[in-house]
């Protein structure tokens, strides 16, 4: 894809991957995603602004030379190969380039990339380079998602160059934000999988961010913002400590009775007002149920018991989420056994980094009986008098 010009003397000549279907070997990408970078060609210097994904380095190389300028400055945000992986034939190409970036992105490009101590240096947090008549300031956003992570600011057009901070997995042409809506779910899910676990760390580092004009947020996956605030208010409502009326229900059945004791829970909590999702682990893409965790209040994980402990996807589920970290407030286990276990125990071990309170669990012998549908019941009526207590529900 050719360069496109986003002010006068700014380009972009990032990469549209339109076929990529699964990131890091974990995250499914439904629509592909884009590795965004730009040029900068100040009255004096010229900096470009991150890489692309070495499997791109073709496309990419072409970009650049066809625009013609010699490259003096390669401003490294985060040293995650999808954006600094093609640093090393940039340097090849502009033998007197350097790379700017913070001590600790310059450490793990040493160690990931091999590339010499000489090639680089380094700036403080609010340190601002000159490129002539253009100037770029630093700001550290540690842990967004990486411990080295910051994001560049031209003064003089307010731009924000935010790398993985607001970005989205979007493969389009389209180089600015045209569908709200689209890139809103975009963005979440890519804040979902990528940013949830640090949302305390991304409350810290909006605030720092705040005073800045902006007219544009340029990040390093999906279209441009020419609107900043919609992702900002976006990311604000994503982090903040409020959760909606929504129960997640991620569920795994061997022989029906789970299934069951899902199915009949589900529906008691759609009749008493409250959104329900549930996600069957043998099928759902656990992107979606990464999603889905963003703002809900309640999970509720249910599984058969396989040997003495909870089904592998079951397992699989509260690890994920209890990576993520999601600001739940409730979470509750169900499920069936045939002669014992220790799944509720277990799944408990699996879930420690959630401040969430335990909501009784209801496991049952086999198929579930009369007294089993009323402990089902009660879960549900309790899990509604919690979201009541929340104002969660007229």
């Amino acid at each position: 894809m050719a360069s496109r010009i986003i002010k006068p003397d700014i380009y972009s000549i990032g990469i549209i991957d339109w076929d990529r279907t699964l990131f890091d070997e974990i995250i499914s990408l439904p629509e592909g995603t884009t590795y965004n970078s730009f040029l900068i060609h100040g009255s004096e210097k010229t900096a470009l602004i991150d890489t692309s994904d070495p499997s791109k380095k073709h496309e990419f190389l072409s970009n650049i030379k066809k625009m013609d300028l010699n490259i003096d400055y390669v401003v490294s945000h985060h040293a995650e190969q999808d954006h600094s992986g093609l640093i090393p034939d940039v340097l090849n190409l502009y033998p007197e380039a350097k790379i700017i970036t913070n001590p600790k992105c310059k450490e793990l490009l040493k160690e990931l990339l091999l590339i010499d101590d000489n090639r680089f240096i380094t700036v403080d947090d609010g340190e601002t380079l000159s490129l002539g008549n253009k100037t770029l300031k630093f700001f550290y956003t540690p842990w967004v998602h990486w411990p080295e992570t910051m994001v560049s600011y031209i003064e003089e057009d307010k731009i924000l160059f935010s790398c993985d901070f607001f970005g989205s997995h979007l493969a389009t042409s389209d180089l600015y934000v045209d569908d709200e809506s689209l890139v809103y779910r975009a963005a979440k899910r890519y804040y979902a999988e990528i940013m949830m676990p640090f949302r305390l760390f991304i409350q810290k580092n909006i605030e720092k961010l705040k005073d800045l004009e902006m007219d544009i947020i340029a990040p390093g996956h999906g279209p441009l913002y020419k609107n900043p605030q919609f992702i900002l208010d976006a990311y604000k409502d994503w982090i903040s400590n409020e959760t909606k009326n929504k129960v997640i229900v991620p569920y795994v059945s061997m022989h029906g009775s789970t299934r069951e004791l899902s199915d009949h829970l589900v529906n008691r909590l759609i009749e008493e007002g409250i959104t329900v999702k549930p996600f069957n682990l043998t099928t759902a893409d656990t992107g979606d149920l990464a999603l889905a965790l963003v703002d809900a209040s309640t999970l509720v994980i249910a599984t058969p018991t396989v040997l003495t402990g909870p089904h592998p996807s079951a397992v699989y589920a509260a690890y994920l989420v209890n990576a993520l970290r999601p600001k739940l407030k409730f979470v509750s286990i169900i499920g069936s056994y045939g002669w014992g276990g220790r799944t509720v125990d277990l799944l408990k071990g699996f879930l420690t980094n959630l401040k969430a309170e335990i909501i009784e669990p209801v496991i049952i012998k086999g198929f579930p009986k009369n007294d089993d549908w009323k402990r089902i019941d009660n879960l549900a009526m309790q899990i509604v008098m919690k979201h009541k207590e929340m104002n969660l529900i007229d």
